[in-house]
């Protein structure tokens, strides 16, 4: 079963593959994060970073037990016990039940908070 991560800045080359890998596979059911999502994918990790660190944000990624990420798990625009979710799983990983429990558990964690 993955595991339910924060994101951390050490997650930034996986999840770059993540994404790249699934791009076509998330482009059939959500727009395209467009190619410059890619090209700036650094700074864009490090501003997803900070986000989090003052509490506007929790990123998660679910990471399957061989080391890989299989998917994330967002809340996002956090304010007055409210926030957004977004979530993705990747196309192998789909079928599993995975984003049923990922949501369940940021919604846990999410009210802890």
């Amino acid at each position: 079963m993955a595991e339910l991560q924060l994101v951390r800045s050490e997650h930034a080359p996986a999840l770059l593959a993540f994404e790249f890998e699934n791009r076509s596979y998330f482009a059939a059911s959500v727009p395209d994060r467009g190619d410059a999502y890619f090209d700036n994918f650094a700074e864009q990790h490090h501003e997803l970073l900070v986000g989090q660190a003052e509490g506007k944000n929790f990123f998660h990624v679910l990471v399957d037990d061989d080391g890989a990420i299989v998917g994330r798990v967002n809340l996002y625009d956090v304010a007055a016990g409210s926030a957004d979710l977004g979530y993705r799983i990747a196309e192998r990983a789909s079928g599993r039940g995975l984003a049923t429990a990922a949501v369940r558990q940021v919604c846990v964690l999410g009210v802890a908070a």
